[in-house]
Parts: structure tokens; sequence; C-alpha cells
């Protein structure tokens, strides 16, 4: 036996983000938010009670839902540009 050990790791490597993207301005009228719900069970459940309890403590013009095709998969890119143009804030979850 030569005394090596080798370990396999599971974690994927960090991501590398990209930053922060525009800085955009709130309008008088309230937050424009957006919910992405992955797919998976009780997300729904969870981002709607996140989305009720944030509009009794911040001023919400909108809220834009929108659902992912499956969880395993990353959002289409209509769905990604509507949020991008339509909201303010987008508040992404995962159920289970």
């Amino acid at each position: 036996m030569s005394g090596k050990v080798f370990l396999i790791s599971p974690e994927a490597p960090p991501h590398q983000f990209a930053g922060a993207g525009d800085t955009r301005k709130i309008k008088v009228g309230g937050i424009r938010l957006g919910t992405l719900d992955n797919t998976k069970g009780n997300a729904d459940h969870l981002l709607a009670f996140v989305v009720e309890n944030l509009q009794k403590v911040l001023n919400i013009s909108s809220v834009l839902v929108m659902r992912k095709n499956n969880p395993s998969t990353p959002a289409p890119a209509p769905v990604l540009d509507r949020l991008a143009a339509e909201c303010d804030f987008v508040i992404s979850a995962m159920g289970d």
C-alpha cells in the first residue's frame, strides 16, 4: 500500500458572480416586486408568504409571479428578461 489517500469532494467550485447590475431608482408609486418559483413543492407557498409579509411593511405597487419550467434547469431567457424589465427587485425560492 502506498499510503496515499485520495479524497473526492462533492462540492462544486464557487460560482463567479458578475457583480451588481445597474442601479435602479424606485419609482414614487412603490416597488415593483417579482418572484421566481423553481417549481419544487411549496416554493409557491413560501413566496406567497414572503410577498404577503413584505406588503405589510413596504410600498409594493405590483407583483409579477413567474415560474421556471423545472427545478434542474435555469429559467428561460424570456422569463429573466421580463423580470428584469418589469421588476425593481426579484425574490427566488426553492421549496420541498
